[in-house]
């Protein structure tokens, strides 16, 4: 199972599990955060692709520390 999402301007591919970082969501450490940016969900052979987003489809997440990000 994944989906592929919108967040911050950018689109992830993702899977229950994954630890992604994006763009800074708002909320604290712990906060659950509800990303309803859906453009694609895979479930074996099912698979649903938005025109644009995928009705009634949400991706639940957790803000873990943020860290900052690094300079080339």
């Amino acid at each position: 199972m994944y989906a592929i999402i919108k967040t911050g301007g950018k689109q992830y591919r993702i899977s229950p599990g994954d630890v992604l970082r994006v763009e800074r969501l708002p909320g604290e450490r712990g906060d659950e955060v509800i990303l309803d940016q859906v453009l694609l969900v895979t479930d074996g052979d099912a698979v649903q692709i938005g025109t644009p987003l995928v009705p009634n489809a949400t991706v639940r997440t957790e803000i873990l520390p943020r860290a900052k990000a690094r300079r080339s």
